[in-house]
């Protein structure tokens, strides 16, 4: 419950108002001037902000026993009329103009929202039975006098709103070629609502196979409580973070699962131990705030199944809980914190995929859902005629550093923090945040003229004001904040995103060097070093450190791991465009064979392949991410555009990860790994005290351009040194091993080799006669490598054989093995005193 200062009371300080809830307001006007100013739609002189002080005002002008002076005698007292609403059990009262939003205080409820153009709206109360019939129970018209204050239209509404839900109608200028959409006739949603209420279940369309059925949000009540049990930030730091990116509805959906609730927050819970023995400690989910999944259902049998397609920014995926819209979606709310709850107890933070560069409105032929009909010119990007600027490529753009919707952004960005838990945020598209708005004005932004700024709508600002705001919010600090750094525009910022040392980004540029050189390109060795050092190219001349990078090789959309080195070509066609969607330039490689069914050295090469991707991202400095379902091998039969499908192309197949449970096992045991070594999460970039490259020979790196082989060795706290190399020709190669007196290589990773010899845990039963079967190379500093292979080695004391003196400062033995005895020296004798070798045989006896 909030609890804020009580409005202005209307009558002679004689009406009692309740500590925090707002009462009747007060109009102070010229008698001749309050008609006309009440009929132009200005607020009262009094305003509500700054309470206290229009309270010592009005006491020194009315006096406190009710005397007049000479003032009063030209002035009127105009008072709101008493009004109720729902029958006579709610009292409506002036309210608030902050917070926006619907807001439970004591005795009721404060209902706040932006609107500029409007000039009248109402608000509008729904009972469940009503909204599913699409009648509205109660419509409260809004005073312009007594209900707006500069832009924003509040009321209070006194008495018990419990099992109610809330919309508003605005009426204004409807006409496009001027940016407005005001229509009267519809009932639109609350930017600011907690949980957005229309349909309950997932895929299933309304009362008359309605998809886009009236919608409203929920109303909060002052007792609603959720049982943290204690939850804090885990606060991770982001360089030992291993990032997994899902779907949370696809995560468990198939019927595999075996969860009580699949495709639900629920259901997601009783599969998170699973994420833990795999060795992930984030999950990065991609959206599940409100949206419609059944948007292109009215034209095709199409889904909107990922959801990046925003209703209402505030309220969680209604219909991705287990109770729906049971309790006007509190239920779901609560399912949503107890997903964060429990993710926390395993040691597992949650980053969630925000969509802040567009909405479902879509263009000037989609639906007026809820900003375009609050205010369309306010919250979008929009042409001198209304038209709609398109970075996003679906149709509108976010206008994101425009003062009212920055405010919006990081008010939301708040709420996720305090009141869900979330962990941090991955910005989808975030280029378009750093755009210029519509009718751009340094006046408005800076708050004064800036000399020879040319500065036009979508222009990309060196300083937006909406980054500038998120990075220094007091209660975003900590937060992570990552930046997909491009736009549908082509507007591409991967290494220049303005980042203010708290943004990282997803490094598309390392997911694009590390396709090419690991399918065998040449001239990407040089690059591929880079990637292996965390990108200091990008970002080291920015002050930014190698955690700065996620780097994948795999995302959401795109080719899987497996469709990565299966398909050369994309095969989208039942996405129903022709296969005109989709990414054309996919830096894939079938490995000889296009599909699925190929022959058995092909199928031998992928699988090396796969775990050649994954070691490259557990080795990388930066901060690794995989997709849902790369552990396994899922494939999506090429189709790299899978938005639109609701079935088992885009679930977590359960009953695959058993069957490739020889993949799994090999990304478990590499990100596990990674964690060992504390070597490969730097807090910055490696430096040559630590790190030094090798060729096939150790010393000679090749960075010529038809190199395809790259090998390095790292000093580590934990492991001693280690040594990594990737041999990405056709051709195998024997490797020249750096000398370590004293010491031995000792093989851990080889892809080359069937699993599961590809991972040598200490526990693998043929352990040491798969060591055996190196030591004729070993024993010569050499390690064979077959072609399209990468192996990782460790440094072990030389047990094998007698140490050399000087070898070791513990006299020849390592620290580890137990003393042993001096062996007891003997003098030599003399040669005269030596005792002749007898003869094998005695010589003849000549006694006859």
């Amino acid at each position: 419950m909030v609890s804020l200062p009580p409005c202005l009371s209307a009558r002679p300080l004689v009406v009692a108002v309740a500590p925090g809830r707002p009462g009747p307001c007060l109009a102070r006007r010229p008698r001749n001037a309050a008609v006309t100013a009440a009929a132009a739609g200005r607020r009262p002189a009094v305003g509500v902000r700054g309470v206290v002080r229009s309270v010592v005002s009005a006491v020194e002008e009315v006096g406190i026993e009710g005397e007049e002076d000479e003032e009063e005698e030209e002035e009127e007292a105009v008072v709101m009329p008493e009004t109720y609403a729902l029958g006579g059990a709610c009292r409506v009262l002036a309210g608030m103009p902050e917070p926006l939003g619907a807001t439970a205080l004591d005795g009721g409820v404060n209902f706040a929202v932006y609107s500029a153009g409007a000039s009248a709206a109402s608000l509008c109360l729904f009972t469940p039975d009503d909204l599913e019939a699409e009648t509205v129970t109660e419509e409260v018209p809004l005073d312009p006098v007594f209900n707006r204050t500069g832009n924003v239209w509040h009321v209070f509404i006194e008495g018990d709103l419990h099992n109610m839900m809330y919309g508003y109608r605005f009426d204004g200028l409807f006409a496009p070629h001027c940016g407005q959409y005001f229509d009267v006739s519809n009932v639109v949603v609350d930017p600011y609502a907690k949980a957005v209420i229309s349909r309950g279940e997932y895929g299933v369309p309304g009362p008359g196979g309605e998809c886009w059925p009236q919608m409203a949000g929920m109303i909060p009540l002052p007792y609603s409580t959720f049982d943290w049990q204690g939850d804090l930030p885990l606060q991770f730091p982001q360089k030992d973070l291993v990032i997994y990116e899902m779907h949370l509805r696809g995560f468990t959906k198939h019927s595999s699962s075996n969860v009580e609730h699949p495709g639900t927050y629920i259901g997601a819970i009783s599969k998170l131990d699973y994420l833990k023995e795999l060795g992930v400690n984030c999950v990065e989910l991609m959206p599940c705030h409100e949206f419609n999944e059944l948007e292109y259902f009215s034209c095709s049998s199409k889904m909107n199944f990922w959801g990046y397609s925003t209703i209402n920014f505030f309220s969680p995926m209604i219909r991705y809980s287990s109770s729906g819209t049971r309790n006007c979606g509190l239920d779901a709310i609560n399912e949503f914190k107890t997903f964060v709850r429990e993710a926390h107890k395993r040691g597992i933070e949650v980053i969630m995929d925000v969509v802040f560069n567009h909405t479902a409105e879509g263009n000037e032929k989609g639906p007026i859902l809820s900003f375009r009909g609050i205010d369309n010119s306010t919250y979008y990007m929009l042409a001198p005629k209304g038209e709609f600027y398109n970075y996003s490529g679906c149709g509108n753009t976010f206008n994101c550093n425009h003062p009212v919707v920055r405010e919006f952004i990081v008010d939301c960005l708040r709420y996720w923090v305090t009141e869900m838990h979330v962990d941090g945020f991955r910005f989808d598209l975030a280029s378009i945040m750093t755009r210029g708005c519509s009718l751009w004005d340094p006046v408005n932004v800076y708050g004064g003229p800036v000399e020879g700024d040319t500065t036009t709508t979508g222009t990309p600002l060196a300083t937006p004001p909406l980054i500038d705001m998120i990075s220094n919010d007091p209660i975003l600090g900590g937060v992570k904040l990552i930046a997909e750094a491009w736009d549908a525009g082509g507007l591409y910022q991967v290494g220049q995103f303005p980042h203010w040392k708290v943004w990282s980004e997803w490094n598309g540029k390392y997911r694009d060097i590390v396709r090419q050189f690991i399918k065998g390109t040449d001239g990407f060795a040089g690059g591929f070093a880079e990637c292996l050092c965390g990108s200091p190219h990008l970002y080291q001349a920015g002050g930014r450190k190698p955690w700065y990078s996620i780097n994948f090789v795999c995302a959401h959309d795109g080719f899987t791991l497996a469709d990565l080195v299966t398909y050369n070509k994309k095969y989208n066609s039942s996405n129903g465009e022709d296969n005109r969607d989709g990414e054309n330039h996919n830096l894939s490689w079938n490995c000889g064979e296009e599909g699925e069914f190929a022959g058995l050295s092909v199928k031998r090469l992928r699988k090396r392949q796969m775990r050649n991707f994954f070691v490259c991202l557990m080795v990388s400095q930066g901060v690794p991410m995989f997709y849902m379902g790369d552990e396994y091998g899922h494939t999506k039969g090429g189709n790299n555009n899978t938005y639109c499908h609701d079935h088992y192309v885009n679930y977590f197949r359960w009953d695959k990860k058993e069957e490739s449970s020889d993949l799994q096992r090999f990304c478990s045991l590499m990100t596990k790994f990674r964690k060992q070594c504390e070597s490969l999460g730097l807090e910055d970039f490696p430096t040559s005290g630590r790190l030094h490259w090798h060729g096939h020979q150790p010393g000679k790196p090749d960075w010529s351009e038809t190199s395809r082989f790259v090998a390095f060795s790292m000093k580590d706290e934990t492991k001693g040194e280690i040594y990594v190399a990737f041999n990405a020709s056709h051709l195998p190669a024997v490797v020249g091993l750096p000398e370590r007196p004293g010491y031995r290589w000792e093989p851990l990773v080889d892809t080359g080799k069937p699993a599961p010899y590809d991972f040598l845990t200490d526990d693998l039963p043929d352990r040491a006669f798969a060591l055996d079967q190196f030591s004729h190379f070993l024993n010569s500093n050499l390690y064979p490598m077959l072609s399209y292979s990468s192996i990782i080695l460790e440094l072990k004391p030389d047990r094998r054989r007698i140490h050399r003196r000087g070898d070791f400062p513990w006299n020849g033995h390592a620290a580890d093995d137990p003393p042993r005895r001096p062996r007891r020296q003997h003098k030599r004798r003399p040669a005269h005193r030596r005792r002749r070798r007898r003869h094998a045989t005695p010589p003849p006896d000549h006694r006859t």
